[in-house]
């Protein structure tokens, strides 16, 4: 297995996508790593400006003393870079198909954590086409424990946030996206994910999750809207 001992991670204690890094290590078994909490609110560190100079953001992985940011390069960097347990498919087709369904995910992603703190039209419109685009995941599961087949993979830590971010969000902004009666492969899969214990140790707490994001509902709302 690569060495891990030089490999610190740099995220934010509530963030999916820092979820997303923790995921991969705990399914490669790599733990023998740093962790430095980042306050990206409102004091990011020289060092993480530093090692992510264009993005500011988290998470950035630092293997060896070289930075990898963005949360889906890093987790096919950990893929590529420890061989046990692998996250994508050997087929070059396969592969491409579900990087591209990740992105396809991450959409999804943004526009739903979006109608969580946004107002009116923007608010019905975002919700509405959502609930359309969720058809496409809930084909993707269907008859599948995990989008992986029997083991996780790399698109189910790409739609990991569906699992436990989704309810945070709707119940932070009044909205109603995920419905288990209409995605029941969906519903099937969010029961297996959270049950994992890789998955699960890495579970910010809920009650403090949903102080910080009617919090960031409040900033961001009055930002747009006054």
């Amino acid at each position: 297995m690569e060495n891990s001992k030089e490999l610190k991670l740099l995220g934010f204690w509530v963030s999916p996508t820092v979820a997303r890094v923790e995921w991969a290590l705990g399914l490669k078994g790599v733990k023998d790593y740093v962790y430095v909490e980042e306050d990206v609110m409102y004091n990011k560190s020289p060092l993480l400006l530093q090692l992510n100079p264009v993005h500011k953001k988290v998470p950035v992985l630092v293997h060896n003393g070289k930075p990898i940011a963005e949360s889906d390069v890093i987790v096919k960097y950990i893929d590529e870079t420890w061989k046990n347990y692998p996250l994508l498919p050997q087929d070059p087709y396969e592969k491409a198909r579900i990087l591209s369904f990740a992105k396809f995910g991450d959409k999804l992603f943004y526009d739903s954590y979006t109608a969580m703190w946004s107002r009116g039209e923007e608010k019905e419109k975002l919700v509405k086409s959502t609930i359309e685009e969720f058809e496409k995941i809930e084909e993707e599961i269907k008859g599948r424990k995990f989008f992986g087949g029997e083991s996780l993979g790399f698109l189910d830590i790409a739609l990991g946030w569906i699992s436990y971010w989704l309810p945070l969000w709707e119940e932070v902004g009044s909205i109603k996206i995920f419905d288990p009666i209409k995605f029941p492969g969906i519903a099937s899969w969010v029961e297996n994910f959270l049950s994992h214990p890789v998955i699960n140790e890495k579970l910010p707490p809920k009650d403090r999750a949903v102080k910080y994001f009617q919090e960031r509902h409040a900033i961001l709302a009055a930002i747009k809207y006054g």
